[in-house]
């Protein structure tokens, strides 16, 4: 049975596991969901998760993360997202960028930084993927880094 939060339910994708897919035509630039879940220290992130293959972690500019419990934290990623996170008194909000149709998935670019992790591939399959969730800033970097070692 799916989950629902208004116009959203979480199922099976065909880009990772399960994600948020509309249950109704959503316009642009509508608030869709919240990110929630326990506020907790960087630290205890890493002790919690440091070797497991799924997190549903998201960073706040105060360097807080939200440990995810709600629907948003199966929003999957795209290189070519239909949503957005935005940070507004340290929550985390889901903004469509486009319309959105019914049955189609809802998507965020995840724009990973600093993480321990050397790949993080992206299996998102949009016409430009960059093969990774890494943000591309963070791709420069580790190409710049990796490159003089």
């Amino acid at each position: 049975m799916a989950k629902t939060a208004g116009m959203v339910e979480v199922r099976d994708s065909p880009i990772h596991g399960r994600g948020c897919f509309a249950t109704t035509r959503i316009p642009p630039n509508t608030r869709v969901l919240e990110y929630t879940g326990r506020r907790i220290s960087l630290r205890e992130a890493n002790d919690r998760y440091w070797n497991r293959p799924t997190v549903f972690l998201f960073g706040l500019k105060d360097g807080t993360i939200i440990d995810g419990l709600g629907i948003a934290s199966f929003v999957n990623h795209s290189c070519d997202p239909n949503c957005k996170a935005e940070e507004e008194d340290g929550r985390i909000w889901y903004r469509t960028l486009r319309g959105i149709k019914k049955d189609e998935e809802l998507t965020i670019d995840y724009k990973m930084q600093h993480s321990g992790a050397l790949e993080m591939p992206c299996h998102c399959g949009a016409a430009k993927c960059r093969g990774s969730m890494f943000s591309r800033s963070e791709l420069k970097r580790r190409k710049k880094l990796f490159a003089t070692k």
